[in-house]
């Protein structure tokens, strides 16, 4: 099996490349590429046509963003080109060359209202540019495949690893920084680590792939069990990194609502995503986010 993977240097395209099962031959790319990565600006249509045509891969695998989520809000096109146009692009090309496309996309494609986990059918409902510019992707995943199983998007939500730039790296570095920490309480969602989204991912194209072949549903959901706010994902890293060392002490975290930490960009106070279907179909089990997180952690002690 031939994948081609999109965003090979951000912290997801790193697990996935740690990761890479016995048969796959892995096409790496990012923006900037680098050793032994392919050199592949997503903002750029024509370039992810061509790179299909060149590579003619069995799939796409689209773990490529524009993630900024308040600079998107001052750099929409950027953030359209990039999250809406390269899936698109993709998606025909492989509708011409016989592949099959993996959109990675976010919980940020719905506004958080309603309180309850999201199920995958539910309609979208973005607040900002970031999640406008996602489910653009969304869209034309759909418009391109339909749902005979050549594209699958995969939301998830919190992302997370042990390398590059996220919240529990960003909350190890304040506890050692600062006494006291203020984080935002009232925002409801799941954190994911890399580790086991990237697992995720390569199930799924395992399953579709291998026989007896089945179609997968057009829309999955992948996170850890349990839900958190902020707040707590902030205590938990405090209080594992002391557990495992990484920590003398760990700061005060003291909460915050929404409005007292004002952004660029609104976002969803409620995104739990509904993930029994996915975990089904992956025959994969589910793992608290705290458990999870800890071993998170100890990939980066």
């Amino acid at each position: 099996m031939k994948v081609l993977l999109t965003g090979a240097a951000g912290q997801l395209g790193q697990a996935l490349r740690q990761q890479v099962p016995e048969g796959v031959e892995l096409i790496a790319s990012s923006r900037s590429g680098g050793e032994g990565v392919m050199a592949l600006d997503l903002a750029d249509a024509q370039a992810c046509r061509a790179a299909v045509r060149s590579h003619r891969p069995d799939w796409v695998l689209n773990g490529g963003a524009y993630t900024a989520v308040d600079k998107a809000e001052s750099e929409p096109e950027l953030a359209l080109a990039v999250n809406g146009a390269a899936p698109r692009a993709f998606a025909e090309a492989l509708l011409e060359s016989g592949g099959r496309l993996l959109q990675v996309s976010t919980d940020f494609v719905f506004n958080g209202q309603q309180g309850s986990p999201y199920r995958t059918e539910q309609q979208r409902a973005p607040l900002g540019v970031y999640g406008c510019s996602k489910a653009a992707g969304e869209e034309a995943v759909e418009d391109v495949f339909g749902s005979g199983g050549k594209g699958v998007i995969l939301r998830t939500s919190w992302v997370m690893g042990p390398v590059g730039r996220n919240f529990a790296l960003t909350m190890l570095r304040l506890h050692r920084e600062k006494q006291q920490i203020g984080v935002v309480a009232d925002q409801v969602g799941c954190p994911t680590s890399t580790l086991t989204l990237a697992a995720a991912c390569w199930r799924l194209m395992e399953q579709a792939g291998s026989p007896p072949a089945r179609p997968l549903p057009l829309i999955l959901h992948w996170s850890e069990a349990g839900a958190a706010s902020w707040y707590d994902v902030a205590v938990a890293v405090g209080e594992l990194s002391v557990e495992l060392g990484l920590l003398e002490r760990m700061a005060a975290v003291n909460p915050l609502t929404t409005a007292d930490y004002p952004t660029p960009a609104q976002r969803p106070s409620y995104s739990l995503l509904e993930t029994s279907t996915t975990r089904h179909v992956l025959d994969m089990p589910a793992l608290h986010w705290r458990q999870a997180l800890r071993q998170l952690l100890e990939a980066v002690a």
